[in-house]
């Protein structure tokens, strides 16, 4: 693992004009129990060494440094706690979560799905998790699509009982802390019961979420939950009160997933769903029989590191694409402030979406191509695409494998989170988390907002002349998600990074920005999170202007790229890197409310 390169030296020096560069952050065990953990801006960036696996670290259960990187202070501080106890990174990812559904619910909770990729420090595998919501026994292709044959809007579609999956977060979590969790389960809720029965404070972005002119802020139970003593909604600093949600904490942790998918709280999420308008199938029967995914984690060699991250229905095969196309390009040896490599990853990015858009769905139900996708002379001719300038958008490709498929009629807004866990024996958790869209379908039970995951599936299920789309609607099937945790190892299996990023269709888009950051231009991980976002899908160009270094925008027009603005979720990047002598250091995404802190 080589420095960085004296030919990058001269874009690394002018990486702290990128607007939102809050500096190094880099940790030390002082500065972690602090706060944010990022220093004062440096007067330039440090050329900084590519991250390296820790000698000895991840062997000490006693010794070995720790930390949580997540969207909420206090989903932070619940994680610590747990780690505290003796806790593994599962038994902390459980209390993170827990917190994280009640005061952030607009993006997770117990009413939603995830995925979550892990690292066993010991065997060094790496195993993927998936707690994806299935369709229940009701569903049909068509459910949809309205009386005159069209698709229906996606604010009558998210609004409706037919949006709710059955929630498979909670199975998830149990499932995997049961393979790896030190805690007994009934232990790790205390910290988000407490929040939920004394009230915890509502965050400047909670409160912007409940004020926004969103259709699920408006709903009844939206209206109901954050209205104040005076009826007025909540705002930044008020006090928010759930005693709902600890009562449904208090049986999941007595029956673990049992208490949310059997019992009251099934009965309360399936009257729930059943209501008007355009009332869901969804039933106890369904409820009953979820089943979370466990299988080997889907990893790729990129360069010195190898890629894992979580399997189809996941969208991380897609993401170890444009992984495999840029390592074909020259962007290594360039820097954030080349156009040209801006030009390289919005280009990977469109033909990475248009093969997802196509092919990726639930391999339970479809053949997805994930060997043709990776395979190396079909990622060649592929990468073959990628120049200097922005061309017409690209079509699918034809990787082996690949059955015809219609196009794509997938709307996938934002309303997800991302964390980050390493505990003291070097085991890791990369896991997204979400409830769909913005506080889900609007609809509330037990004290949670109920998943819209359903509308992730393609609304129109065929083509004019018959032929299925890979996402359309089945019984008991998973919608495709975008959502892919990543974790990075050395060649020799020994962990180097973890991060990953709500944002509905772009997160595949802030991850590979990452990733490349990091990986290629050497940046400290804040630095690589705080570089500006640059969305490219067929021939939308998203981003934000603003962050980029002087002249950028303007050159990359002239290479035909010109950005509108980003019209969907702002990025929630969070993660964790080893760097030299085993220090971690941690990262979270200035555009929400994250800290990464540890001990």
């Amino acid at each position: 693992m080589s420095l960085v390169p004296a030919r990058r030296l001269a874009s690394l020096l002018l990486v702290t004009l990128l607007a939102g560069c809050a500096g190094s952050a880099s940790f030390n065990p002082l500065a972690l129990l602090s706060g944010h953990g990022a220093g004062a801006a440096p007067a330039v960036a440090p050329t900084v060494a590519p991250p390296v696996a820790p000698t000895g670290v991840a062997q000490d259960p006693r010794k070995g440094p720790v930390m949580v990187a997540a969207a909420n202070p206090l989903a932070v501080e619940a994680g610590l706690a747990v780690l505290r106890r003796g806790g593994s990174a599962v038994d902390a990812a459980v209390a993170v979560q827990a917190v994280l559904g009640l005061v952030e619910p607009q993006s997770s909770g117990l009413g939603g799905g995830a995925f979550l990729v892990h690292y066993d420090a010991r065997t060094r595998a790496v195993t993927a998790y998936d707690g994806r919501e299935t369709a229940p026994a009701g569903a049909t292709p068509d459910m949809f699509m309205g009386a005159e044959g069209r698709p229906l809007s996606f604010r009558d579609a998210v609004l409706s009982g037919r949006a709710t999956g059955v929630p498979g977060a909670v199975a998830m979590l149990a499932r995997a802390q049961k393979d790896q969790g030190r805690l007994a389960w009934s232990s790790l809720f205390a910290e988000a019961e407490g929040l939920a029965d004394q009230g915890f404070i509502v965050s400047p972005r909670l409160a912007s979420m409940i004020a926004a002119p969103l259709p699920q802020a408006g709903t009844p139970d939206s209206v109901s939950y954050f209205a104040g003593p005076d009826g007025a909604r909540l705002k930044a600093g008020d006090r928010l009160v759930n005693p709902a949600y600890a009562r449904t904490l208090r049986a999941i942790a007595t029956r673990g997933p049992a208490g949310l998918l059997s019992g009251e709280t099934a009965a309360a999420i399936v009257t729930r769903a059943g209501g008007e308008p355009l009332a869901g199938t969804l039933s106890l029967a369904d409820m009953a029989a979820y089943r979370p995914g466990k299988a080997a984690a889907l990893c790729q060699p990129y360069r010195v590191y190898r890629v894992c991250t979580a399997n189809p229905a996941s969208s991380g095969v897609s993401l170890l694409q444009a992984l495999a196309m840029l390592e074909r390009t020259d962007i290594a040896g360039r820097g954030p402030t080349d156009p040209v490599a801006w030009v390289q990853l919005a280009e990977a990015e469109r033909l990475m979406y248009a093969d997802r858009d196509r092919y990726v769905g639930d391999p339970a139900f479809v053949s997805v191509p994930v060997k043709g996708m990776l395979d190396p002379a079909y990622v060649a001719r592929r990468a073959a695409l990628i120049g200097d300038r922005a061309g017409p958008a690209p079509a699918p490709g034809k990787p082996a494998g690949a059955p015809p498929r219609a196009g794509d009629a997938t709307a996938e807004p934002g309303g997800t989170s991302h964390f980050v866990v390493v505990d003291a024996e070097g085991d890791v958790v990369s896991m997204t988390t979400t409830v769909e869209s913005f506080f889900g379908s609007g609809r509330m039970a037990a004290g949670f907002f109920l998943n819209n995951q359903l509308t992730d599936f393609s609304f129109s299920p065929t083509d004019p002349d018959g032929t299925a789309a890979a996402n359309a609607v089945a019984p008991g099937k998973r919608p495709r998600s975008s959502m892919s945790p990543v974790i990075v190892l050395d060649r020799q299996g020994r962990f180097v990074a973890a991060l990953g990023s709500p944002g509905g269709s772009a997160i595949l888009s802030y991850n590979l920005k990452t990733l490349i950051g990091v990986l290629d231009w050497g940046l400290t991980l804040q630095q690589a999170i705080d570089l500006p976002n640059l969305v490219a899908r067929g021939d939308s160009f998203s981003s934000e202007p603003a962050r980029f270094p002087p002249g950028v925008v303007e050159a990359l027009a002239t290479r035909g790229i010109v950005f509108r603005a980003n019209g969907g979720e702002n990025s929630g990047l969070h993660g964790v890197i080893v760097r030299e002598g085993g220090r971690l250091e941690g990262g979270a995404d200035p555009r929400r409310e994250g800290v990464a802190r540890g001990f």
